[in-house]
């Protein structure tokens, strides 16, 4: 079968299109033909070589497959061949087929496509579990979203007016974004580009800060996103997209109770009650028309190079997927 593999980290041209063996498959295991794989920054990351966790060479990216069932282990209960699942899994996306294991499969409920489902399931249970996990939302708060724009922002302002903000400030570089995030429900638009963006977030706000802020920017906006917020104000942290780190005195964080929080969703998923309860939450969403899923761009499985690329240029809107 056909897949993306790289040998050695640095930019989108280490992604290599190669022919290897399609993957055994354990008892509990189906082998999913896969017709749509996420891309996130996540896989990024893993090719750079600035994952959380170390990433052995060579790598086969990937974490999100939309397919059909193909084949399956004799222990598999609750599948069959010919079922139309999506699944977050470990790695090895990037292929042709891949092998998953059954306590990881979903079915894709009808009238969903598998690019639709496929846009859900890492980006869709991060910006829940940022936002009511972690984030510990409240009704009546005010809610900072950051890269707004993105998979995880676009998804992330529509539950946090499902679970009840009543402000929601989008951020994002360009007009175009900021009036996606206004489709998706935003409140208030801040283009975080211009000087001055994190006063406007405070005066928005009447000088009080936001109760919670969603960072995946780093550096100087992690800095500033510190300074916007309210007494009690949490900061959820879930990457750097800018490559760059950032750096604080916990000290600044006591005179108003503030909290700076980090969020790895395979952490969340070691919980598996945890993570079928939120993803059955965010599939009834998308069924009543309450969450509404933006594909950003569509690229062959060849041009993975040419989709990494877009994404951290910061060009895109919405889920990008790869289609093999």
């Amino acid at each position: 079968m056909k897949a993306i593999k790289f040998e050695e980290f640095g930019g989108p041209e280490v992604l290599q299109l190669v022919e290897v063996e399609k993957p055994d498959f354990a008892d509990t295991e189906v082998i999913v033909e896969v017709k749509a794989i996420g891309i996130n920054y996540a896989d990024t990351a893993r090719r750079e070589g600035k994952y959380v966790v170390q990433t052995e060479l060579p790598y086969i990216p990937g974490s999100e497959v939309a397919g059909v069932i193909v084949a399956s282990g004799k222990n598999v209960e609750n599948f069959k061949a010919g079922d139309r699942v999506v699944a977050l899994i470990g790695s090895a996306g990037y292929a042709e087929f891949a092998a998953v294991d059954e306590s990881v499969l979903t079915k894709i409920p009808e009238g969903v496509d598998f690019d639709q489902a496929v846009a859900l399931p890492l980006q869709g249970l991060s910006a829940y579990h940022i936002l009511k996990t972690m984030g510990r939302i409240q009704k009546g708060e005010t809610v900072l979203i950051h890269a707004a724009a993105g998979g995880v922002g676009a998804i992330a302002i529509q539950l946090a007016r499902i679970f009840g903000a009543e402000t929601i400030i989008a951020t994002a570089s360009t007009e175009e974004k900021l009036f996606h995030a206004q489709k998706m429900g935003a409140t208030h638009l801040v283009n975080y580009t211009e000087e001055g963006w994190g006063d406007k977030v405070k005066n928005i706000t009447g000088g009080r800060g936001v109760d919670l802020a969603l960072e995946m920017v780093g550096g100087e906006v992690f800095n500033k996103t510190l300074k916007c917020l309210a007494p009690f104000g949490r900061v959820v942290v879930f990457g750097a997209a800018s490559g760059e780190q950032s750096s604080f005195s916990p000290g600044q964080l006591m005179r108003k109770n503030q909290s700076v929080i980090g969020f790895f969703l395979p952490q969340i998923m070691r919980d598996p009650e945890l993570i079928h309860q939120s993803f059955n939450e965010l599939l009834a969403y998308m069924k009543s028309g309450e969450l509404v899923l933006t594909i950003g761009g569509v690229y062959p499985l060849a041009e993975a190079a040419k989709a990494h690329h877009s994404l951290q240029g910061r060009k895109t809107i919405g889920k990008l997927v790869l289609r093999p």
